[in-house]
């Protein structure tokens, strides 16, 4: 517990010094977790990265024009093979960095039934924008960074690319049909 509390501790401490949200705090997760995906493409890197996207495909191309007004992209994934290894508090500060004037969330799902929450917040105050997602769950941690000039119409494009994991949100609000009951 001790080996928990202090870069909790350290991490209070940064956020009070105004250093602000940085994924790159929660790398002390990595050594409980079983599996640890460690994205960080910035500046020339992740310029490098759209390179590899062909502007012939029209997929493709939406991403590479995506990426160019980016600054980073920064994912950190955290599976475990128990529940309890990081805590609820651990989550909730993670959300405390992302409040107002610079952030603004936009969407927060609770799922009992999963255990499963997702917050997805955009950064508005900046004049280089940004977005950031947690998804949280008993045995995983992920949160995404996206930092620079966003187009939010453009943003799910990058979904499962990147490092990004793909998210599933529907552009209309009609509820999802109800599926057949499996006998």
């Amino acid at each position: 517990m001790t080996k928990k509390i202090c870069p909790l501790i350290l991490l209070f401490t940064a956020l009070a010094a105004g250093q602000g949200f940085d994924i790159k705090r929660l790398d002390w997760l990595a050594a409980s977790s079983t599996n640890t995906v460690d994205v960080t493409l910035e500046g020339p890197l992740l310029q490098l990265a759209a390179k590899f996207l062909s502007a012939n495909d029209p997929e493709e191309a939406k991403i590479k024009k995506l990426v160019g007004g980016l600054k980073g992209i920064y994912v950190r994934s955290f599976e475990f093979d128990k529940e309890g290894a990081y805590s609820d508090s651990d989550v909730a500060a993670l959300r405390n960095q992302l409040r107002a004037p610079d952030w603004s969330r936009l969407v927060g799902v609770r799922s009992k039934r999963d255990s499963e929450n997702v917050d997805l917040f955009l950064r508005t105050n900046h004049e280089s924008g940004g977005l950031a997602i947690i998804v949280a769950n008993p045995r995983q941690l992920t949160v995404v960074q996206i930092m620079g000039k966003l187009d939010l119409d453009q943003l799910s494009e990058l979904g499962g690319n990147l490092g990004i994991p793909k998210l599933d949100l529907e552009k209309n609000s009609k509820p999802p049909a109800k599926k057949e009951r499996e006998e």
